[in-house]
């Protein structure tokens, strides 16, 4: 068996529901689509995966990252 470890998460209550959802649709659980996914971030070798790749860029170049963390902080804590 794999080495595991507990994560506690703070998602969105809505965004949970449609995970289970999803999950219970696919006969998965919802900890392994978040397994699944922080896997898919980066490769072996530590290069981002397409996944990521295609992610970045999402933001329009003029947005302040730092802005941007402080309105994520905000909105989710």
């Amino acid at each position: 068996m794999p080495n595991k470890k507990k994560l506690t998460l703070t998602v969105d209550a809505a965004v949970v529901e449609r995970a289970k959802r999803f999950s219970r649709r696919n006969d998965t659980s919802v900890s392994e689509l978040v397994n699944t996914f922080l896997a898919s971030l980066e490769d072996a070798g530590g290069a981002a995966t397409p996944v990521v790749t295609r992610l970045r860029g999402v933001l329009p170049s003029s947005t302040s990252l730092d802005e941007y963390r402080a309105h994520l902080e905000e909105k989710h804590g």
